[in-house]
């Protein structure tokens, strides 16, 4: 049976494809969500993606987590620099938590290259556009074998 992984997107990605496309490419949610199963499946990993808008929201999904699901991989968006709430969410979970970023924080303002995320995950792939889900699952992949 694969081992199942939940992938949140945090605040505005769901308007990728048409924000900053010169920064955030010009692949829609949907589309980059569609690749990430494709290559969760090559993987022997089941995906399951939700976004939100709502940092409650985001805390709430992240603790039910803790039941069903193997890993995290976690876009948090502009919620990576403010939300000690998602950290300490994330601090509950007792599996591997991979934290992406589209483009590279510490290329960008001052201001994002603080992460919250980063002081609890497992690792960061950050910079390699959308391509960087992909890297997260192989990684994902990787850490979960020898977790067996």
């Amino acid at each position: 049976m694969p081992s199942k992984i939940l992938l949140v997107n945090g605040p505005n990605l769901n308007t990728l494809g048409t924000r900053e496309p010169e920064l955030y490419g010009s692949e829609t949610l949907p589309q980059v969500e569609a690749k990430a199963k494709a290559h969760a499946k090559t993987l022997k990993l089941e995906l399951d993606c939700v976004q939100s808008n709502h940092e409650g929201e985001i805390v709430e999904l992240i603790q039910k987590a803790r039941k069903g699901y193997a890993g995290i991989i976690i876009n948090p968006g502009a919620y990576t620099h403010t939300s000690i709430a998602i950290m300490d969410a994330l601090l509950l979970l007792k599996m591997p938590i991979i934290e992406v970023h589209i483009s590279n924080i510490f290329r960008r303002e001052e201001f994002r290259h603080e992460s919250y995320v980063s002081k609890v995950a497992t690792g960061l792939v950050c910079g390699l556009g959308t391509q960087g889900y992909l890297l997260a699952l192989s990684a994902m992949a990787e850490q979960l074998k020898g977790k067996k």
